[in-house]
């Protein structure tokens, strides 16, 4: 299939008083037409500045693309200007938030806010735009959508907060979905619902969905393919089924050792130890090295190379070089029947 949008070495820095922030180094990426890509990874990972990023939602005072190429079908949004950002963002391009009440504007009723992007993006008239508005609510599963679209957020509950968000980001149909921690503020049961939706718009629309999480729950039941973010770059990505069945970086062992398993109830969870590095004065090797077990002097002093795995399946990692030690992944890693 063809790839809808690409990312080829981008760097994001960030300027602050202490210095610069190297907060997205050499990443590359694809998105296929259609397809769910999750990105995972701890917190200051570099997951949400890569989709600001592709959105150009940065800020421009403070932060800039250093470097590399985003390409949507063909065209370098890196080189854009903010006037041709702005007929791709929500039209072409559209983006949930993690948290719905700061995402919608409490002076303004669930319908303008559906009807804003409508009439911006597709020039509707106003009642094409409340008719399509009403439509979209009924598509996300809100009921008596002919009378909701009249009320304001704090009328809605969290999970029907989320739903109006998503409402917004599919109103003009956006090819690709970015999902930013979509389901972080809400509690476990509405989760299920909200994934189960958006597992079903994907379906219906076709739309493409890059989802942001540290959630690898969320991840295997919603995502196609999966791309394993720290310290400001990919360190593996694979399907799911390979990244969770067959993982190969020593970091994706500790994100896989931390997950709670259904057969495990009574055993202690694993941790990684130490805190991720500092990017104001990023490691010139492996960014996992100081936290990883198996590091080597090689670590250290030299950035792995990208090796495949598979032909859908790459890992960053020494390791994976015929000179290394075999070093096998440790159990608590391997996912086995827990999805």
């Amino acid at each position: 299939m063809k790839n809808i949008l690409e990312l080829n070495n981008v760097n994001v820095s960030f300027h602050t008083f202490a210095g610069e922030v190297k907060a997205v180094r050499g990443v590359n990426l694809h998105l296929e037409k259609g397809e769910s890509l999750a990105i995972v990874g701890e917190s200051g990972s570099g997951k949400s500045v890569t989709s600001k990023s592709i959105m150009r939602l940065l800020p421009e005072k403070t932060s800039e693309i250093k470097e590399g190429e985003i390409l949507f079908e063909g065209r370098d949004l890196t080189k854009l200007s903010n006037r041709e950002m702005e007929k791709i963002r929500g039209s072409e391009i559209s983006m949930i938030f993690q948290d719905p009440m700061t995402s919608l504007n409490p002076t303004m009723t669930v319908g303008k806010q559906i009807m804003e992007g409508l009439r911006k993006h597709q020039n509707l008239s106003k009642n094409e735009a409340k008719e399509r508005a009403i439509n979209l609510l009924k598509l996300v599963g809100i009921p008596n959508p002919e009378l909701r679209i009249n009320e304001y957020p704090h009328q809605f509950s969290g999970g029907m907060r989320q739903r109006v968000v998503i409402a917004i980001a599919l109103a003009c149909n956006p090819k690709v979905l970015i999902a930013d921690e979509p389901t972080t503020a809400l509690d476990v049961t509405i989760q299920a619902q909200i994934l189960d939706l958006m597992r079903d718009l994907q379906q219906k629309t076709g739309t493409a969905i890059i989802l942001i999480t540290h959630d690898l729950g969320v991840v295997a039941n919603l995502s196609q393919r999966v791309a394993v973010m720290y310290g400001g770059t990919i360190v593996e990505t694979g399907t799911t089924d390979e990244v969770f069945y067959n993982p190969k970086h020593p970091y994706t062992w500790g994100l896989l050792s931390s997950m709670p398993k259904l057969n495990s109830a009574d055993k202690e969870l694993m941790a990684i130890p130490g805190t991720p590095p500092n990017l104001l004065n990023p490691p010139k090797g492996c960014p996992f090295a100081a936290r990883c077990p198996y590091a080597m002097q090689v670590c250290v002093d030299n950035m792995p190379d990208v090796t495949d795995v598979t032909s859908t399946h790459k890992t960053a990692c020494w390791l994976l070089d015929e000179r290394a030690p075999q070093v096998e992944p440790p159990e608590a890693a391997l996912v086995g029947g827990a999805r």
